[in-house]
């Protein structure tokens, strides 16, 4: 898979690393993938952390560490839903 960007090589590097830690897949869904990678990259890039696109920030930092992917709601929405809200890990 390729990316536009370093920065999204990285991301995505580090979300499969990630998924195989924790026994979880990515989604074989390339648009899925390309969507959550840029969307959180750019998080990355404007705010200075990985945080999850699909989570809304409320701009205290230390609140917002509970967003950055992967957040603290994955495990629980991948053993409810199958997939974590952005659909970027599944069960």
């Amino acid at each position: 898979m390729k990316f536009e960007g370093d920065l999204e090589a990285e991301f995505y590097d580090r979300c499969k690393k990630s998924a195989e830690e924790t026994g979880y897949k990515l989604n074989t869904d390339w648009d899925v993938i390309t969507t959550a990678v840029k969307g959180i990259c750019n998080n990355k890039k404007e705010y200075g952390e990985w945080y999850c696109f699909c989570q809304k920030r409320s701009g205290d930092k230390e609140e917002d560490k509970k967003i950055i992917c992967p957040c603290a709601a994955r495990a629980r929405d991948v053993e409810k839903r199958g997939a974590c809200k952005c659909g970027l890990y599944l069960k």
